[in-house]
């Protein structure tokens, strides 16, 4: 089943989605944006989406539309968008509940989250990144799963306060672990020394953890608890008392754990 797409949004997700769903057969036919130049940055990217600035889609000829927005932005984008009766309207992230959509214009709502981390210009691969889907309405879900499907082998079915849970761990296990590899960068540079020589640590680290379970691949002064080193450590950091206290707070969890 193929079907016809809006994508109400021009950011990272949508520079992704737009032309991975044209790929998988779909037609995309419009992008709206508040700025119709970033709309054009996306249906420059497919065969014949019209860009849009204004949320009127009274006269689309899409069956889904799929808001891309950031998270605050969605209650907006939502009750202010003009739908087709039996519309199909979907949201892609992974904090905010269904029912953020009740107020819509739209036939029937749903959930399309891409369990992701998306870059623009950053070539990415859309088989293997799980989308969670949720709807309250069973046809939909049909549709919805046909749509992940066409694009990626990892589908499920997640309620909304259980997608919570998920985006939590996600933001643990990527944004703060990112967050982390740019302080080691910050030491390093301070120092005058080459990043370069701890990222060959960085990607074992990581491999292990996916390999044996994170608490198995846990090492290190904490874990150890060896103090002595620790509270050197911490004098080391004293030159930023945030990086020195995320130091502190991480290593007591780590002894906790």
């Amino acid at each position: 089943m193929k079907f016809k797409i809006a994508i109400l949004g021009a950011g990272n997700v949508a520079w992704h989605l737009a032309p991975a769903l044209e790929e998988a057969g779909h037609q995309i036919t419009e992008v709206y944006a508040r700025d119709i130049q970033r709309a054009r940055l996306i249906t420059e990217r497919v065969y014949s989406a019209e860009p849009k600035d204004d949320l009127d889609f009274t006269n689309s000829q899409a069956q889904i539309f799929i808001i891309a927005v950031k998270d605050d932005a969605i209650p907006e984008v939502a009750d202010s968008v003009i739908l087709p009766e039996e519309s199909i309207l979907v949201h892609t992230s992974g904090s905010m509940p269904l029912d953020i959509l009740d107020y819509s214009s739209a036939g029937y709502t749903g959930i399309f989250y891409p369990l992701q981390s998306f870059t623009k210009g950053q070539k990415m691969d859309l088989s293997e990144v799980p989308f969670l889907l949720e709807s309250d309405d069973q046809e939909v879900m049909v549709r919805l799963k046909k749509l992940a499907k066409s694009l990626s082998n990892n589908v499920f079915t997640v309620r909304s306060k259980d997608r919570k849970a998920v985006h939590i761990a996600a933001v643990f296990a990527s944004n703060f672990s990112n967050h982390m590899i740019r302080i080691a960068e910050e030491i390093m540079r301070r120092q005058g020394l080459d990043f370069e020589m701890i990222k060959p640590l960085i990607i074992e680290t990581i491999s292990k953890s996916l390999d044996i379970g994170a608490k198995k691949a846990q090492t290190g002064p904490a874990i150890r608890e060896d103090f002595e080193v620790m509270e050197d450590h911490y004098r080391f950091l004293n030159y930023n008392e945030q990086v020195a206290e995320i130091y502190r707070l991480i290593s007591q969890d780590i002894i906790d754990s």
